[in-house]
């Protein structure tokens, strides 16, 4: 059985997951080791943290997701 991280019926929803993991896999898998499966799920928990906290993004104006939230809510 294969998880899906979109919802039934939505082939929209897999765009952005795969640019996702297109951009975590460039900014911190390539060229990387990991000596074990902890480090790696480790390495991934930290870096979906980093990009939803930190991580600016263009399309949202420069800004990291939680702070566009913020500020959306702000309002």
């Amino acid at each position: 059985m294969t998880q899906s991280m979109s919802r039934v019926g939505r082939c929209i929803d897999n765009g952005p997951m795969e640019g996702f993991w297109g951009i975590l896999k460039r900014e911190r898998y390539y060229g990387k080791r990991f000596t074990s499966r902890e480090s790696l799920v480790q390495m991934i928990e930290d870096y979906i943290v980093y990009y939803n906290t930190k991580r600016l993004q263009r399309n949202l104006g420069v800004l990291a997701p939680l702070m566009k939230y913020e500020l959306y809510f702000a309002a």
